[in-house]
């Protein structure tokens, strides 16, 4: 179990990061390849991915660069998922080509410690090496997991909905406690606990606490290894009580029975944010007739719905955003 323990001024420094990181999408993208939990979760992603990269001929590279590099196990090096990209994959690849070598030696010593690591990985510690080897993380990134940005966007923008509700009823201790229900963790003042693969404490000693979402972790929530780093602790999206309604595949569906008055309204109102009872009072109907308007509108790619407890919360995706940007709203 990891503990992190907060302070006053910790919880005053602790923040919501506004997008998912690309650099930690990519470790937790090739966590998926090396397990079958949550498999079903992920199933059109992985399909897509398998073929992609053969397509791309990155078969190879992954399986003998990327995955020695992120194991599925307790510790992977920091440096390959570096604070402050601000969701930019070029702001990570640039932090990576800034870690000072002395480093790299130090977290493949490491990382041959915990798992065990092929005899090359010392040679990243040379920036020549670690070019071609960020070259190789772009690749990967365009190949798998950009074509998934507006749907990992619309999840955390659901995500973010959610825990807004949060911090506004209850402060930040009540955004630490929202989190529990569905990641792994459990806020027991000043405490906040988390499944983990190992017993650790984490004190935060007034940094406070930057909590990312992401899309391909499942299961549990990971933190940096080293202490000394800024806290960090980026949590899924997705598990076994979560099931994503928004990522089955909907391409094919017809939006010809979306538009009208009512689902206007609803989708409307789910610009801000709305569960389905507000659905219900925006478009003036009952909460089963919103339930079933809702259905249509998720099933059509326009909004996403995550259920938080007793309710359902109702977001835009990039899709619904623009049909409402196209017929002059402002979402």
């Amino acid at each position: 179990m990891l503990r992190i323990h907060f302070s006053e001024l910790d919880l005053a420094r602790t923040r919501l990061a506004a997008t998912s990181d690309p650099l930690w999408e990519i470790a937790g993208s090739l966590h998926r390849f090396q397990s079958r939990k949550g498999r079903w979760a992920y199933a059109g992603w992985f399909r897509s991915a398998r073929l992609q990269l053969h397509r791309r001929g990155l078969e190879r590279a992954v399986r003998n660069v990327l995955l020695p590099l992120y194991p599925r196990a307790t510790y992977f090096p920091d440096f390959l998922t570096p604070v402050g990209t601000d969701g930019s994959i070029e702001a990570g690849a640039e932090l990576i080509l800034a870690t000072p070598g002395r480093r790299i030696r130090h977290e493949m010593a490491l990382l041959d410690q915990a798992v065990g690591a092929p005899a090359w990985v010392g040679q990243l510690a040379d920036l020549g090496t670690r070019k071609e080897f960020v070259r190789l993380l772009r690749d990967y990134h365009e190949a798998v997991v950009a074509p998934y940005q507006d749907h990992v966007r619309a999840r955390v923008d659901a995500e973010r909905a959610a825990r807004c509700r949060a911090l506004l009823d209850g402060g930040v201790e009540g955004l630490l406690a929202s989190l529990g229900q569905g990641s792994g963790m459990r806020w027991r003042p000043p405490v906040l606990e988390a499944s983990y693969p190992e017993d650790r404490d984490l004190h935060l000693n007034g940094r406070g606490l930057t909590l990312v979402p992401s899309y391909f972790t499942w299961g549990q929530p990971v933190s940096f290894a080293d202490p000394e780093l800024p806290p960090v602790l980026w949590y899924p999206l997705l598990d076994e009580h979560r099931s994503p309604q928004a990522d089955t595949d909907s391409s094919g569906r017809s939006l010809v029975a979306l538009l009208g008055r009512t689902r206007a309204a609803a989708l409307h109102a789910a610009a801000s944010g709305a569960t389905t009872g507000e659905l219900a009072r925006a478009a003036g109907v009952s909460a089963s007739s919103a339930s079933r308007h809702a259905t249509a509108l998720r099933d059509a790619g326009l909004i996403t719905s995550v259920r938080e407890g007793a309710q359902v919360l109702h977001t835009l995706t990039p899709a619904g955003a623009s049909v409402l940007r196209a017929a002059g709203e402002r979402g």
